[in-house]
């Protein structure tokens, strides 16, 4: 099985999929494609487009089966090797789990644009009222989830909704943003995260820039 991801330092839908297997300890080989819009290889679409029709990343690739959206993979990586444990047991929680994936996965353009993952740098952004309504939201997020559980998982156990929601936890931190004491508490356990702290090492050892994700300016 192949994970094909893009540059870790950015990649912030790469992150997502590869959380999902690297928690679960599923062998997959790692393919990492440069997200450097032109190089000696062809333009990024190009290069990428020998995966998916899509010509973006992540892209999972088992045998015969192409699976690309990240959403769409760690669904295929929960039902047939997880047994479904990507998502809470309980019914309501599985719920809900999914609400949040799904708002993350369709939402919160202004933050998308604004604050993009950036997981060597330490950088200054002015927020626009867009931006501040989706960290608003998915700061209600995390700390509803965290007054029922707190110092764990959104769900008790590590699900889907946590690999959603890692890239953002990246952005928080970068970007110096602040949030209520119970979403802190969450942005905090995450980053203790071992694996969550190996993609974010490989990342810094990453030289590739992409000017176009240098968002704001550097932190004092």
């Amino acid at each position: 099985m192949k994970l094909i991801i893009g540059n870790k330092n950015y990649s912030s839908w790469s992150l997502r999929a590869w959380m999902l297997l690297s928690k679960f300890d599923i062998q997959f080989e790692e393919v990492l494609e440069s997200l450097e819009r032109e190089n000696s290889r062809g333009t990024l679409t190009e290069r990428l487009k020998q995966y998916s029709p899509t010509g973006r990343v992540p892209v999972l690739i088992d045998q015969e089966i192409t699976v690309w959206d990240s959403l769409a993979i760690c669904e295929y990586i929960s039902e047939k090797y997880l047994s479904g444990e990507g998502w809470p047991a309980k019914a309501s929680l599985s719920a809900e789990a999914r609400s949040v994936c799904a708002e993350m996965h369709a939402g919160f353009v202004g933050l998308r644009n604004e604050l993009p993952m950036n997981c060597r740098a330490r950088r200054k952004v002015d927020p626009s009222a867009a931006a501040l309504q989706d960290i608003a939201r998915i700061d209600a997020i995390w700390s509803g989830r965290m007054e029922r559980n707190p110092d764990t998982w959104l769900f008790e156990k590590f699900s889907i909704a946590d690999c959603f929601y890692a890239p953002v936890v990246m952005r928080f931190k970068t970007y110096d943003i602040a949030l209520s004491a119970l979403a802190t508490q969450y942005q905090n356990f995450f980053l203790k995260d071992v694996t969550l702290q190996k993609w974010v090492e490989a990342g810094k050892a990453e030289t590739e820039v992409l000017p176009e994700d240098e968002a704001g300016e550097p932190r004092k």
